[in-house]
């Protein structure tokens, strides 16, 4: 499915809502992006490593578009930016997140990170707090990244080119329970985001640690977790640095689901983030 024609569906299913929406590509100084919604405040929405916009289109129904405009922005080499390349660091994926609020003349906002761009929230929140007025993050990268080892690496290196490596992944971290239709489905929208963007953001959530910064924020923060995603992700592994790191957090687990709850549970997923965005 092309890249236009993901917009013009996430953009049906947000008018047949009665959602005000718009998507734009990148001009060169922005990344492409859906808005979604015409409400006072601002909330960017970023993406995981096999996904892009498009994850959040089963949320859109249960979004309050009259309470916030919902930003929902491809990183480089994804979605609406494939046509954007770069050095696909934390400090560039930051400075674009930075550059599109204030493109749409968002001084202050709210940030909702899934997975890896959990990393990017967090980094938004420490190194840029006057901005970020509240933090989402589900299922996140913490700021210490995904430590791993050579064999790993490799591992997760595997699943950019290797669809069967892809498969396992995603098995995994659903908790084993989902047939073939899921994971072709995955498969298909991973796929549309160019490979070397992969490699690079791969090198991004393994490869940085600013855990140091990540210490008494103020702004509310919101932890949501899937009970059936792999270890790593799990309210155990996360929730001790999470409490570290801000001085007001709600932390919620979806017993249903794991790694992709806006795709496995949208409704409850939504209203939690929504319940963190304005608390």
């Amino acid at each position: 499915m092309s890249s236009a024609m993901n917009r013009r569906t996430f953009l049906a299913a947000a008018s047949a809502l009665g959602l005000a929406a718009c998507a734009a590509r990148p001009d060169g100084r922005t990344l492409g992006h859906t808005v979604v919604g015409n409400g006072p405040d601002t909330v960017l929405v970023l993406h995981e490593w096999l996904g892009d916009h498009t994850n959040y289109d089963t949320v859109l129904p249960y979004l309050s578009g009259q309470r916030a405009r919902y930003v929902f922005a491809d990183l480089r080499g994804y979605g609406l930016s494939s046509s954007l390349s770069g050095s696909y660091t934390l400090q560039e994926a930051a400075a674009d997140a930075l550059a599109l609020m204030d493109s749409l003349g968002a001084g202050r906002f709210r940030v909702v990170g899934h997975s890896m761009s959990g990393m990017i929230a967090q980094y938004l929140a420490s190194h840029h707090s006057d901005r970020v007025q509240s933090v989402v993050c589900i299922s996140p990268v913490p700021a210490t990244g995904f430590k791993t080892d050579a064999a790993g690496l490799a591992k997760l290196a595997a699943v950019i080119t290797d669809d069967d490596a892809l498969r396992a992944a995603v098995t995994a971290r659903t908790g084993k329970r989902y047939g073939q239709p899921w994971l072709d489905r995955k498969l298909a929208v991973a796929r549309r985001a160019r490979p070397e963007a992969m490699m690079g953001y791969l090198g991004m959530f393994t490869g940085n640690d600013f855990a140091d910064r990540m210490v008494g924020l103020t702004m509310p923060a919101t932890l949501i977790v899937g009970a059936q995603d792999i270890p790593y992700y799990s309210r155990a592994s996360l929730e001790p640095a999470f409490r570290r790191a801000f001085t007001t957090l709600d932390v919620a687990v979806i017993a249903d689901a794991g790694h992709y709850s806006m795709v496995e549970t949208p409704v409850l997923l939504a209203s939690l983030v929504e319940r963190g965005l304005f608390a």
